[in-house]
C-alpha cells in the first residue's frame, strides 16, 4: 500500500491540475474531469462530522421523477437542474435563490421513463443544459437568460431525451442522448459554445463502409441503441474524451442483430475537436442483458506490476468494473462489484466474457444481477488518500423471457420481459465498499437494506457521503466503513451530494427526492418502497458556528 500511495503522490498532482478545480468549487458534474467525486476539503473530517447541522434547504416545488441532479457549485454560488428542465441559481452560503429558469417544454412530449434531469454545466460565464424535446440550451450564468438553443434531433422521431449533464471541454459542450431502449441510433454531438452551432458528431453505431459496420446485421444497424446518456470524463494531456456507451436494441432479443455489436457496450476515446474515434474498449459483445457500460469513466494515474500507467476504470450494469489504458483502450483488469452474477462466469486475462447465460426466447431463465443492474448509474468516488474506489453494489436478480419483434423507429424496443427475483445468495439488499481500483481487493462493506442508489462522495476529511432510499443521508469512516453521522431528510437519496467551500467555510450538500425507474421497480422485492416519500429539495450541512 505504501508503494502505491507514493505513486500516487506523484502522479496525481498533474492529473488533478489539468481538471481546472479549486478546493472551494464543485464546477464539474464529477467534481473534476477525471470523474473522482473526491474534494481536497477537509475542515468537517472524522473527528468532528459528528457535529454536522443543517444550516440551510431549498424546495424546487417540483418532486416529479425525484431529484437526480448532481448541484454545481462556482464562486459562491449554487446551479441546480431539477425535473421538467427546471434551472434554479442559489446563493451556496444563504440558500436564497438569485434566479430560476424554465424551459418551455412542448404541450406534447414523450417521455418514455421520467422527466428527471440529471444536471447542468457552467463555463464561460454560461449555464448549459440538456432537455426532455432533445434539445440543448444556453443560459447567462449572471441572469439565468437564454442565450441561445438548439434542437439536437427531432424526440418524437428518435424516441430520446437528454437527461444527463453536459461536458464543456475548451469551446465545445458535448452532449449524449438516451434512447437505448427505443428503436435508435446513438450518437454523442458537441456544439460551439458561443453560437449552438453543432461542431461534430459521432455515431455509436458504424454506418455502411465504417469500420464495425459488419457487426451489425442487416438493417439492424439502424435500430440498434447504443444511447449515451450519461456525462463523459476529459484528459487535457492527452486531449481524448471518454465517453460510455449504452445497451444495444433490442435489449434481451439478439437474433436479428448478430456479431458484437460495435459500438455499444463499449467507452469510446474521441478527439474532442473532431469528434474522431481514437480507440475503444467494448466490454460486452453482443449484449442481450441490457448491461449499459454507460456509467462514469474514472481516470487515475496508477502503478500496475510496478509500472506507473494512465487508466480509465469504468463500472457497468452487469455488476463489473473494468480497468483499461486510457491512452490506447487496452485490457488491465477487470472485477465484480456485486456477489450475485451469473450471466456470465467471469472475465479472463484477456478481458474476454467466459461462459454467457443468455435469455432464451420463449423461455423463462433466472439472471443476476437484475435490470437495474448489480450497480445503478450513480457514481462511486476515488480518494488519492486512501489509494481506494468507493462504489456501491446491489444484490438482486430477474426472470428474463426473451421475445422477437420488430422494430419501430422512436418506440420501445425491449425484445423481451422481466420480473424481479431474490437472489440465491440470501436477501435482497444493497452495499457500499472500498476497493483497490485495479485489482478489486475489498476493503471493508457497509451492508444496506435497500439498494444505495445515490452517489458517493470522498473527501480529505477522510469520509464518504451518501444517502438511502429512506432519507438517510450519511457519513461513513473512508478507511473502516464505520458509520459516523446521519440525517433523515424526509425523501430518499438519487442524486449526487456535493462539497464546497465560502468564506472559509467547508459545506456538504445533498439532493433529496425519492424517484426514478430503478425505484418504480423496488416494489417487486421491497412492497414498503411504494409508500417511501417523493420529493425534490437540497439540504446543505455546515459545522457549527462558522465551523472554522
Amino acid at each position: 500500500m505504501r508503494c502505491l500511495l507514493t505513486v500516487l503522490a506523484a502522479l496525481a498532482v498533474p492529473l488533478g491540475a489539468q481538471n481546472s478545480s479549486t478546493r472551494e468549487n464543485w464546477p464539474h458534474y464529477f467534481g473534476t474531469y477525471a470523474a473522482w467525486r473526491h474534494s481536497e476539503l477537509d475542515q468537517i473530517n472524522r473527528s468532528n462530522v459528528q457535529k454536522l447541522v443543517p444550516v440551510w434547504a431549498f424546495e424546487t416545488g417540483k418532486p416529479d421523477g425525484g431529484l437526480q441532479a448532481t448541484p454545481i457549485v462556482v464562486d459562491g454560488v449554487m446551479y441546480l437542474a431539477t425535473s421538467w428542465n427546471k434551472v434554479f441559481a442559489i446563493d451556496a452560503e444563504t440558500g436564497r435563490e438569485l434566479w430560476q429558469y424554465s424551459y418551455p417544454n412542448p404541450r406534447e412530449i414523450g417521455i418514455i421513463y421520467s422527466p428527471w434531469n440529471r444536471g447542468v454545466a457552467v463555463a464561460g460565464g454560461r449555464v448549459f443544459m440538456g432537455t426532455l424535446d432533445n434539445s440543448v440550451v444556453a443560459l447567462e450564468q449572471k441572469s439565468g437568460r437564454e442565450l441561445w438553443r438548439v434542437n439536437v434531433e427531432e424526440m418524437q422521431q428518435c424516441g430520446c431525451n437528454i437527461t444527463g449533464a453536459p461536458l464543456v471541454v475548451k469551446a465545445k459542450v458535448i452532449v449524449g442522448v438516451t434512447g437505448g431502449d427505443s428503436a435508435h441510433r446513438g450518437y454523442i454531438t458537441a456544439f460551439d459554445v458561443k453560437t449552438g452551432r453543432k461542431a461534430w458528431r459521432f455515431w455509436t453505431i458504424p454506418a455502411p463502409g465504417e469500420k464495425g459496420h459488419e457487426t451489425w446485421a442487416g438493417e439492424s444497424w439502424k435500430y440498434g441503441g447504443g444511447a449515451t446518456w450519461m456525462t463523459g470524463s476529459y484528459d487535457a494531456e492527452l486531449n481524448l474524451v471518454y465517453w460510455s456507451v449504452g445497451n444495444p436494441a433490442a435489449d434481451f432479443y439478439g437474433g436479428s442483430r448478430t456479431g458484437a455489436n460495435l459500438y455499444t457496450d463499449s467507452v469510446v476515446a474521441l478527439d474532442p475537436d473532431t469528434g474522431k474515434l481514437k480507440w475503444y474498449h467494448q466490454q460486452v459483445p453482443h449484449d442481450v442483458w441490457d448491461w449499459d457500460t454507460a456509467y462514469e469513466n474514472v481516470l487515475l494515474d496508477l502503478a500496475v506490476k510496478g509500472t506507473p500507467r494512465k487508466l480509465l476504470l469504468n463500472v457497468n450494469k452487469g455488476g463489473y468494473a473494468f480497468v483499461v489504458d486510457r491512452e490506447t483502450g487496452q485490457f488491465v483488469s477487470a472485477w465484480p462489484v456485486a456477489e450475485n452474477i451469473n450471466w456470465i462466469q467471469g472475465v479472463n486475462e484477456k478481458g474476454e466474457l467466459v461462459g454467457r447465460n443468455e435469455p432464451q426466447v420463449g423461455k423463462p431463465v433466472f439472471l443476476c444481477p437484475s435490470i437495474g443492474g448489480g450497480r445503478s448509474w450513480n457514481q462511486g468516488a476515488f480518494s488519492p488518500r486512501t489509494g481506494w474506489f468507493y462504489t456501491t453494489g446491489i444484490e438482486w436478480c430477474q426472470q428474463v423471457t426473451a421475445q422477437k419483434e420488430e422494430p419501430k423507429e422512436g418506440q420501445n424496443f425491449f425484445g423481451g420481459v422481466f420480473e424481479l427475483r431474490r437472489p440465491p445468495k440470501g436477501p435482497a439488499h444493497g452495499h457500499l465498499d472500498a476497493y483497490d481500483p485495479v485489482t478489486g481487493k475489498k476493503f471493508w462493506t457497509y451492508r444496506s437494506k435497500y439498494p444505495l442508489l445515490a452517489s458517493v462522495l470522498s473527501t480529505a476529511g477522510d469520509l464518504v457521503f451518501t444517502g438511502d432510499p429512506e432519507g438517510h443521508f450519511f457519513a461513513l469512516d473512508a478507511r473502516t466503513g464505520e458509520k459516523l453521522w446521519s440525517f433523515q431528510t424526509g425523501s430518499g437519496h438519487r442524486g449526487s451530494a456535493v462539497t464546497y467551500a465560502v468564506k472559509g467555510r467547508q459545506y456538504i450538500a445533498t439532493p433529496s427526492g425519492w424517484g426514478s425507474a430503478v425505484a418504480g421497480i423496488m416494489p417487486q422485492l421491497w412492497p414498503e418502497v411504494e409508500r417511501f416519500r417523493p420529493g425534490s429539495s437540497v439540504f446543505v450541512f455546515a459545522l457549527p458556528g462558522e465551523g472554522r
